[in-house]
């Protein structure tokens, strides 16, 4: 799939940048192996490689996403999975009962 397509590439981008991480700090963090981190995580962001799931959640815990934001095709979902993984855990059935209330 190409990298304009597929939403993990540039959400794995942000994400990295915004928590300051580097290609190769985000990889040794997540468990690759130093000598490939930097290399693996530039394939990942380029879209020349996907990572296995076990390795998207790695990288998603180390940037402090959910993994299942790097799958949002739309902004404003990825930005909900953002908040809701941030939110206090007592807050979520909230947010739950809010949505329940406002869906179509």
């Amino acid at each position: 799939m190409a990298a304009a397509k597929h939403p993990l590439s540039k959400r794995l981008k942000q994400a990295r940048i915004a928590r300051g991480f580097s290609q190769k700090g985000l990889g040794i963090a997540a468990g690759i192996d130093e000598f490939s981190a930097s290399a693996r995580m530039n394939q990942y962001e380029t879209g020349k490689h996907i990572p296995d799931f076990s390795i998207l959640r790695q990288i998603a815990k180390c940037l402090s996403v959910p993994t299942a934001y790097f799958y949002a095709e739309d902004q404003n979902l990825a930005d909900i999975l953002f908040i809701y993984n941030n939110l206090e855990k007592s807050a979520h059935p909230k947010l739950l009962t809010w949505c329940e209330k406002h869906q179509k």
